[in-house]
């Protein structure tokens, strides 16, 4: 192969240092890098069929490095011009139609927009002969659409009642510890009992554990779950239901069994409609129940708000943590989170709550009842 005597390199020190810095540093892109071995090798006045086999890159690649370096320098060499690019398919005008029919609701007969849906109606709406998939998933993304997602959302109607449960909630969080009168979060999560059909094979190196996709359904289960806010203890009950009745003994064994000394228990939980005092009354004698209630003190969160009760996120460590695996029947069940319950109170593990009164004004301020009032007369002013 020739060599390419036309286009001559020769470089400064500076340029040489350059080069020997951007080969060394890792971090430019692979054709910059060969490019600039390409430089180096034909300063030291290598043969172009040299440079090509140690650098392994083609001898068309060798004698382009080294024309563009002698008609442009080393930046020349080294970047290759911006393209323009084809021009885009859709105007501004389009690229908005194409982003309001995404966020619309989709054809009559679909549960969402596909690319090739949205396409086909572009085409139907514009005078685009046709229109690709790729066009529209292209635009779609730098305006960060993905109408073929969905996310389940509750949207909480805050208005004066939201606004006073919250605050209740939050000043009690907020409250220094009261051992005459704990605080105790409770709420219930429903479980199903999954059973193995196949014995799953165990893990080995190289090889995940491996479990049969077929499973058998052996009823469900309910958790009772309440956290002492203080003193990070935790208390979990299996029990095949979740009456008034079942809640109505959860509160007599809050109180008789595990805070028997207690002048009073402030429980925060949710709207649940077995959560009431009727709910003792419907189970116990008038003056048992009477009793119990005089020691009891509720303070409901918001509807549409559970977030705001942190068991919540209790009952969700102890669904990764514990119940993310498949249990066949409520022996084991109550077998493993019993171990868990154990486990987790022995480490004193609370939660750290930070939301508070002033981050609740701060943050959700403008959908106060009154500061709404007074924003939206300010804006008929």
């Amino acid at each position: 192969m020739p060599t390419n005597v036309r286009h001559r390199v020769t470089l400064t020190a500076e340029e040489k240092q350059e080069l020997r810095a951007l080969v060394a540093g890792g971090t430019a892109r692979v054709r910059h890098v060969k490019r600039a071995q390409v430089l180096l090798a034909a300063h030291a006045q290598r043969t172009d069929e040299a440079i090509a086999r140690s650098v392994q890159v083609g001898a068309s690649t060798v004698f382009r490095v080294k024309r563009r370096f002698v008609e442009g320098g080393v930046e020349h060499a080294l970047h290759d011009k911006q393209r323009a690019g084809a021009e885009r398919k859709l105007s501004g005008k389009e690229e908005a139609l194409l982003v309001a029919t995404a966020c619309s609701g989709p054809p009559a007969g679909r549960a969402r927009w596909t690319l090739q849906l949205l396409a086909d109606e572009m085409v139907r709406l514009t005078e685009h002969p046709g229109l690709s998939r790729e066009t529209v998933r292209r635009r779609l993304e730098e305006n960060e659409l993905k109408p073929w997602q969905r996310r389940m959302w509750c949207i909480p109607k805050v208005d004066a009642e939201y606004v006073a449960r919250m605050e209740d909630v939050l000043e009690l969080y907020a409250a220094p510890a009261d051992k005459a009168r704990p605080l105790v979060c409770f709420d219930e999560t429903p479980v199903q009992l999954i059973g193995e059909v196949r014995t799953p094979v165990p893990a080995a190196p190289g090889r995940p554990r491996r479990y049969d996709y077929e499973y058998q359904r052996n009823g469900t289960a309910n958790l009772f779950v309440h956290l002492d806010v203080h003193a990070g203890l935790r208390h979990v009950d299996v029990t095949p239901s979740r009456t008034s009745k079942d809640f109505a003994h959860q509160m007599r064994a809050l109180l008789d069994e595990h805070y028997p000394d207690a002048a009073q228990v402030r429980v925060v939980l949710d709207n649940l409609s077995t959560h009431s005092a009727a709910a003792l009354y419907e189970t116990f004698p008038p003056e048992e129940a009477r009793r119990l209630l005089r020691r009891l003190e509720f303070h409901f969160v918001p509807k549409h708000a559970s977030w705001l009760n942190m068991v919540e996120i209790e009952i969700s460590i102890l669904t990764r943590q514990c119940l993310g695996r498949r249990l066949g029947d409520v022996k084991a069940l109550k077998r493993e989170v019993a171990r868990w319950q154990r486990q987790r109170n022995l480490s004193r593990a609370r939660i750290r709550w930070r939301f508070s009164v002033d981050s609740a004004r701060q943050k959700l301020g403008k959908s106060y009842p009154l500061t709404a009032q007074a924003a939206a007369h300010q804006a008929a002013a």
